[in-house]
């Protein structure tokens, strides 16, 4: 056994008058061990999260495309040559998935005045998926002051269906497109 001048000798302890110990590796290896782990660890997570910066800084510059944003929903908006405001809506309020649903047309002249007695053909479906209605909607009823019931329009899956009209009219030839969203 060391007495305590020999094991301050032997020591790290330059101060008391020993050199460095007998075994210099293992106290640096322990020392610089830890410290490189640490240093490793907070280097590794400051470049996560300067990477998360960047990708946030990029998504939230980057611009829109009116594909991401979807299709447009509104239920009222002018047919395609501007002849006729429509609106759309359905009659319950609410659209249903897999049921028999009527819905109201409503037209008016680009003056405001109701159109009478126009012919409506509707066809639609979903262009996502690529095929036509599943049921064959036709306007059964005129309600006045430019209003149509739509009877037999079904939406059998949630997505986004198209629904299309062909107005004729005194006032001219139209269309407009109508997006829905289940």
């Amino acid at each position: 056994m060391l007495g305590k001048q020999a094991f301050l000798r032997h020591s790290v302890f330059p101060q008391a008058g020993g050199t460095r110990s007998t075994r210099p590796s293992v106290i640096r290896r322990r020392g610089t061990g830890l410290a490189s782990i640490w240093r490793y660890l907070l280097a590794g997570l400051g470049l996560a999260a300067l990477l998360v910066g960047v990708l946030a800084v990029v998504y939230l510059t980057a611009p829109q495309s009116a594909q991401l944003a979807g299709p447009d929903v509104s239920r009222t908006k002018k047919t395609d040559n501007g002849l006729y405001m429509a609106s759309f809506v359905p009659e319950r309020g609410v659209v249903r998935q897999g049921e028999l649903e009527s819905w109201l047309l409503t037209l008016k002249t680009k003056t405001g005045a109701s159109v009478e007695r126009a012919a409506i053909a509707i066809s639609g479906g979903m262009p996502q998926h690529n095929h036509g209605l599943p049921t064959s909607p036709q306007v059964t009823d005129y309600l006045g002051e430019g209003r149509y019931r739509i009877e037999g329009l079904k939406f059998t899956m949630s997505g986004w269906w198209q629904l299309r009209f062909a107005i004729s009219s005194g006032a001219g030839s139209d269309t407009v497109l109508f997006n829905v969203v289940l």
